[in-house]
Protein backbone atom coordinates (compact mmCIF):
# COMPACT_ATOMS: atom_id res chain seq x y z
CA UNK A 1 0.00 0.00 0.00
CA UNK A 2 1.41 3.57 -1.16
CA UNK A 3 1.12 6.42 1.43
CA UNK A 4 1.65 9.42 0.32
CA UNK A 5 2.48 12.21 3.23
CA UNK A 6 -0.61 14.22 3.45
CA UNK A 7 -2.42 16.19 6.57
CA UNK A 8 -5.39 18.76 5.67
CA UNK A 9 -3.28 21.16 8.13
CA UNK A 10 -0.52 21.00 5.27
CA UNK A 11 -2.68 21.90 2.63
CA UNK A 12 -3.85 24.53 4.42
CA UNK A 13 -0.83 26.17 4.61
CA UNK A 14 -0.38 25.35 0.59
CA UNK A 15 -3.27 27.78 0.58
CA UNK A 16 -1.56 30.23 2.28
CA UNK A 17 0.75 31.01 -0.73
CA UNK A 18 -1.91 32.97 -2.49
CA UNK A 19 -2.11 35.23 0.70
CA UNK A 20 1.33 35.75 1.01
CA UNK A 21 0.65 37.43 3.98
CA UNK A 22 3.55 38.38 6.54
CA UNK A 23 1.04 38.69 9.61
CA UNK A 24 1.80 36.59 12.97
CA UNK A 25 0.39 33.12 13.78
CA UNK A 26 2.62 33.46 16.79
CA UNK A 27 3.75 36.36 19.06
CA UNK A 28 6.32 35.96 21.41
CA UNK A 29 9.02 37.87 23.48
CA UNK A 30 11.28 35.90 21.50
CA UNK A 31 9.76 36.85 18.27
CA UNK A 32 7.21 36.20 16.12
CA UNK A 33 6.27 33.45 13.45
CA UNK A 34 4.67 34.78 9.89
CA UNK A 35 2.11 33.18 8.03
CA UNK A 36 4.49 32.90 4.98
CA UNK A 37 7.58 31.92 7.74
CA UNK A 38 5.09 28.52 8.55
CA UNK A 39 4.43 27.99 4.71
CA UNK A 40 8.27 28.25 3.45
CA UNK A 41 9.11 25.89 6.08
CA UNK A 42 6.61 23.08 5.50
CA UNK A 43 6.99 23.76 1.75
CA UNK A 44 10.34 22.90 1.95
CA UNK A 45 9.73 19.65 4.20
CA UNK A 46 6.35 18.48 2.84
CA UNK A 47 5.73 20.42 -0.38
CA UNK A 48 6.87 18.47 -3.14
CA UNK A 49 5.15 15.45 -2.09
CA UNK A 50 1.59 17.09 -1.28
CA UNK A 51 1.80 18.93 -4.63
CA UNK A 52 2.48 15.72 -5.87
CA UNK A 53 -0.51 13.58 -4.59
CA UNK A 54 -2.90 16.99 -5.25
CA UNK A 55 -2.12 16.61 -9.11
CA UNK A 56 -2.14 13.23 -9.37
CA UNK A 57 -5.63 12.98 -7.89
CA UNK A 58 -6.59 16.02 -10.07
CA UNK A 59 -4.87 14.67 -13.10
CA UNK A 60 -6.32 11.41 -12.84
CA UNK A 61 -9.85 12.42 -11.80
CA UNK A 62 -10.97 13.83 -14.67
CA UNK A 63 -10.50 10.72 -16.84
CA UNK A 64 -11.07 7.79 -13.94
CA UNK A 65 -13.86 7.70 -11.43
CA UNK A 66 -13.20 5.88 -7.67
CA UNK A 67 -17.45 5.90 -6.28
CA UNK A 68 -17.97 5.59 -2.41
CA UNK A 69 -19.04 2.48 -2.16
CA UNK A 70 -15.13 1.47 -3.59
CA UNK A 71 -13.21 3.08 -1.04
CA UNK A 72 -16.08 1.80 1.39
CA UNK A 73 -15.33 -1.86 0.29
CA UNK A 74 -11.59 -0.99 0.85
CA UNK A 75 -11.72 -0.23 4.10
CA UNK A 76 -14.11 -2.12 5.20
CA UNK A 77 -12.05 -5.07 4.40
CA UNK A 78 -8.80 -3.43 6.09
CA UNK A 79 -10.97 -2.87 9.19
CA UNK A 80 -12.26 -6.74 9.05
CA UNK A 81 -8.51 -8.16 8.54
CA UNK A 82 -7.31 -5.80 11.49
CA UNK A 83 -10.99 -5.62 14.08
CA UNK A 84 -10.47 -3.78 16.66
CA UNK A 85 -6.75 -2.06 16.50
CA UNK A 86 -8.00 -0.91 13.26
CA UNK A 87 -6.84 3.42 14.30
CA UNK A 88 -3.92 2.38 16.18
CA UNK A 89 -2.37 0.70 13.45
CA UNK A 90 -2.96 2.72 10.90
CA UNK A 91 -1.62 5.32 12.93
CA UNK A 92 1.44 2.65 13.12
CA UNK A 93 1.66 3.49 9.34
CA UNK A 94 1.75 7.34 9.09
CA UNK A 95 -2.13 7.76 8.49
CA UNK A 96 -3.48 10.67 10.86
CA UNK A 97 -7.23 8.83 11.15
CA UNK A 98 -9.52 7.10 9.02
CA UNK A 99 -10.15 9.82 6.74
CA UNK A 100 -6.85 10.16 5.81
CA UNK A 101 -6.42 6.90 5.22
CA UNK A 102 -9.59 6.67 2.92
CA UNK A 103 -8.10 9.18 0.98
CA UNK A 104 -5.14 7.48 0.01
CA UNK A 105 -7.26 4.47 -0.53
CA UNK A 106 -8.82 6.58 -3.44
CA UNK A 107 -6.00 7.70 -4.55
CA UNK A 108 -4.51 3.99 -4.92
CA UNK A 109 -7.38 2.99 -6.58
CA UNK A 110 -7.14 5.89 -9.37
CA UNK A 111 -3.80 4.73 -9.95
CA UNK A 112 -4.66 1.43 -10.09
CA UNK A 113 -7.41 2.28 -12.97
CA UNK A 114 -5.21 4.18 -14.77
CA UNK A 115 -2.39 1.50 -14.67
CA UNK A 116 -5.14 -1.53 -15.41
CA UNK A 117 -5.81 -0.07 -18.49
CA UNK A 118 -2.47 -0.42 -19.82
CA UNK A 119 -2.79 -4.61 -19.05
CA UNK A 120 -3.85 -6.97 -21.06
CA UNK A 121 -5.14 -10.65 -19.65
CA UNK A 122 -5.74 -13.58 -21.48
CA UNK A 123 -8.48 -16.21 -21.24
CA UNK A 124 -5.47 -18.68 -20.34
CA UNK A 125 -4.05 -16.85 -17.57
CA UNK A 126 -7.65 -16.12 -15.99
CA UNK A 127 -8.49 -20.03 -16.13
CA UNK A 128 -4.58 -20.46 -14.19
CA UNK A 129 -5.84 -18.28 -11.85
CA UNK A 130 -8.96 -19.88 -11.01
CA UNK A 131 -7.46 -23.14 -10.98
CA UNK A 132 -4.73 -21.88 -8.42
CA UNK A 133 -7.35 -19.78 -6.28
CA UNK A 134 -8.28 -20.36 -2.67
CA UNK A 135 -11.63 -19.05 -1.07
CA UNK A 136 -10.91 -17.22 2.44
CA UNK A 137 -10.35 -18.74 5.53
CA UNK A 138 -11.40 -17.76 9.09
CA UNK A 139 -9.55 -18.84 11.36
CA UNK A 140 -8.06 -18.33 15.51
CA UNK A 141 -5.06 -19.25 16.88
CA UNK A 142 -2.95 -19.59 20.00
CA UNK A 143 0.63 -18.37 19.74
CA UNK A 144 3.72 -19.36 22.22
CA UNK A 145 7.23 -19.41 21.32
CA UNK A 146 8.31 -22.09 23.50
CA UNK A 147 7.82 -25.34 21.74
CA UNK A 148 6.94 -27.46 24.86
CA UNK A 149 4.06 -24.98 25.87
CA UNK A 150 2.74 -25.10 22.57
CA UNK A 151 2.56 -28.96 23.07
CA UNK A 152 1.10 -28.30 26.44
CA UNK A 153 -1.50 -26.23 25.29
CA UNK A 154 -1.84 -28.70 22.58
CA UNK A 155 -2.81 -31.86 24.87
CA UNK A 156 -5.28 -29.09 27.17
CA UNK A 157 -7.36 -28.54 23.85
CA UNK A 158 -7.41 -32.39 22.94
CA UNK A 159 -8.53 -32.75 26.48
CA UNK A 160 -11.72 -30.55 25.65
CA UNK A 161 -10.59 -27.32 27.21
CA UNK A 162 -12.07 -24.09 25.58
CA UNK A 163 -9.90 -22.58 22.86
CA UNK A 164 -10.71 -19.36 23.56
CA UNK A 165 -9.45 -19.97 27.70
CA UNK A 166 -6.47 -20.90 26.11
CA UNK A 167 -5.70 -18.08 24.10
CA UNK A 168 -6.09 -15.96 26.63
CA UNK A 169 -2.12 -17.20 27.24
CA UNK A 170 -1.26 -16.52 23.59
CA UNK A 171 1.57 -13.91 23.11
CA UNK A 172 -0.55 -12.72 19.74
CA UNK A 173 -1.81 -9.88 21.97
CA UNK A 174 -3.73 -8.46 19.16
CA UNK A 175 -5.94 -11.26 19.19
CA UNK A 176 -5.51 -12.96 22.75
CA UNK A 177 -8.55 -11.05 23.99
CA UNK A 178 -10.73 -12.41 21.18
CA UNK A 179 -10.26 -16.34 21.89
CA UNK A 180 -7.37 -16.07 19.06
CA UNK A 181 -9.61 -14.83 16.10
CA UNK A 182 -7.78 -13.51 13.39
CA UNK A 183 -11.09 -12.82 10.99
CA UNK A 184 -11.01 -13.61 7.54
CA UNK A 185 -8.25 -14.06 4.82
CA UNK A 186 -6.76 -15.40 1.96
CA UNK A 187 -3.68 -17.21 0.20
CA UNK A 188 -0.82 -14.81 0.32
CA UNK A 189 -1.28 -12.53 3.54
CA UNK A 190 0.15 -14.71 6.38
CA UNK A 191 3.38 -16.33 6.85
CA UNK A 192 3.70 -19.69 4.25
CA UNK A 193 3.80 -22.33 6.82
CA UNK A 194 0.80 -20.78 8.89
CA UNK A 195 -1.00 -20.14 5.31
CA UNK A 196 -0.03 -24.09 4.59
CA UNK A 197 -1.23 -25.65 8.03
CA UNK A 198 -4.69 -23.73 8.23
CA UNK A 199 -5.45 -24.31 4.42
CA UNK A 200 -4.77 -28.01 5.33
CA UNK A 201 -7.87 -28.30 7.72
CA UNK A 202 -11.12 -28.85 7.99
CA UNK A 203 -13.79 -26.52 9.35
CA UNK A 204 -13.27 -26.48 13.07
CA UNK A 205 -10.17 -29.14 13.06
CA UNK A 206 -7.51 -28.30 15.59
CA UNK A 207 -4.26 -28.17 14.12
CA UNK A 208 -0.92 -29.71 16.01
CA UNK A 209 1.61 -26.82 16.89
CA UNK A 210 3.02 -25.43 13.44
CA UNK A 211 6.56 -23.95 13.98
CA UNK A 212 6.66 -20.45 11.61
CA UNK A 213 9.36 -17.75 11.85
CA UNK A 214 6.88 -15.62 14.71
CA UNK A 215 7.31 -19.07 16.98
CA UNK A 216 4.73 -22.15 17.71
CA UNK A 217 0.87 -21.87 16.35
CA UNK A 218 -2.24 -24.04 17.50
CA UNK A 219 -4.69 -23.31 14.65
CA UNK A 220 -8.34 -23.73 14.37
CA UNK A 221 -10.07 -22.83 10.91
CA UNK A 222 -13.52 -21.28 12.33
CA UNK A 223 -15.26 -20.96 8.91
CA UNK A 224 -14.40 -21.44 5.10
CA UNK A 225 -15.91 -19.80 2.13
CA UNK A 226 -17.21 -21.42 -1.07
CA UNK A 227 -15.00 -21.37 -4.50
CA UNK A 228 -17.86 -19.32 -6.79
CA UNK A 229 -17.93 -20.39 -10.64
CA UNK A 230 -15.74 -19.20 -12.75
CA UNK A 231 -17.90 -17.14 -14.61
CA UNK A 232 -18.97 -15.31 -11.40
CA UNK A 233 -14.99 -14.72 -10.25
CA UNK A 234 -14.01 -13.41 -13.55
CA UNK A 235 -13.97 -9.91 -12.81
CA UNK A 236 -12.05 -10.50 -9.38
CA UNK A 237 -9.43 -13.05 -11.00
CA UNK A 238 -9.16 -10.45 -13.66
CA UNK A 239 -8.46 -7.72 -11.43
CA UNK A 240 -5.95 -10.06 -9.45
CA UNK A 241 -4.26 -10.99 -12.54
CA UNK A 242 -3.17 -7.45 -13.32
CA UNK A 243 -2.68 -6.69 -10.17
CA UNK A 244 0.54 -9.81 -10.28
CA UNK A 245 1.29 -8.18 -13.09
CA UNK A 246 2.12 -4.49 -12.33
CA UNK A 247 5.72 -2.93 -11.66
CA UNK A 248 6.77 0.58 -10.04
CA UNK A 249 8.11 0.81 -13.19
CA UNK A 250 4.84 0.62 -14.93
CA UNK A 251 3.00 2.99 -12.84
CA UNK A 252 5.82 5.73 -12.74
CA UNK A 253 5.03 5.21 -17.06
CA UNK A 254 1.38 5.50 -16.37
CA UNK A 255 1.74 8.69 -14.00
CA UNK A 256 4.32 10.38 -16.49
CA UNK A 257 2.19 9.95 -19.62
CA UNK A 258 -1.09 11.37 -18.05
CA UNK A 259 0.87 14.06 -16.66
CA UNK A 260 2.17 14.98 -19.86
CA UNK A 261 -1.56 14.17 -21.56
CA UNK A 262 -3.04 17.13 -18.95
CA UNK A 263 0.23 19.38 -20.04
CA UNK A 264 0.91 19.57 -16.41
CA UNK A 265 3.36 22.98 -15.56
CA UNK A 266 4.61 24.05 -12.23
CA UNK A 267 5.44 27.28 -11.78
CA UNK A 268 7.23 27.07 -8.43
CA UNK A 269 11.00 26.09 -9.23
CA UNK A 270 11.32 24.76 -5.94
CA UNK A 271 8.69 22.15 -6.39
CA UNK A 272 8.80 21.75 -10.02
CA UNK A 273 10.12 17.71 -8.80
CA UNK A 274 6.41 17.09 -8.12
CA UNK A 275 5.83 16.40 -11.66
CA UNK A 276 8.74 13.69 -11.75
CA UNK A 277 7.87 10.54 -10.73
CA UNK A 278 10.73 7.47 -10.22
CA UNK A 279 10.08 3.75 -8.53
CA UNK A 280 11.05 4.47 -5.08
CA UNK A 281 8.80 7.73 -5.18
CA UNK A 282 5.60 5.69 -5.89
CA UNK A 283 6.00 2.67 -3.19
Amino acid sequence: MKKWILSGFMVGALALAGCSSNSALMKSDAGNISQDELYQAMKAKYGTQTLQQLAVEKVLTKNYSVSKSEVDAQVNKTKEQIGDSFLSTLQQYGFKDENDYRNSVKLNLLEQKAVFKTIKVTDKELKQAYDDYKPEIRARHILVTDEAKANEIAAKLKSGSKFEDLAKESEDTATASKGGDLGWFGTGVMDPDFEKAAYALEKDQISDPVKTSYGYHIIQVTDKKEKKSYEDMKKTLTEQVKKSKVTQDQIVKVLKDEFKKADVSISDKDLKAAAEFSATAVQ
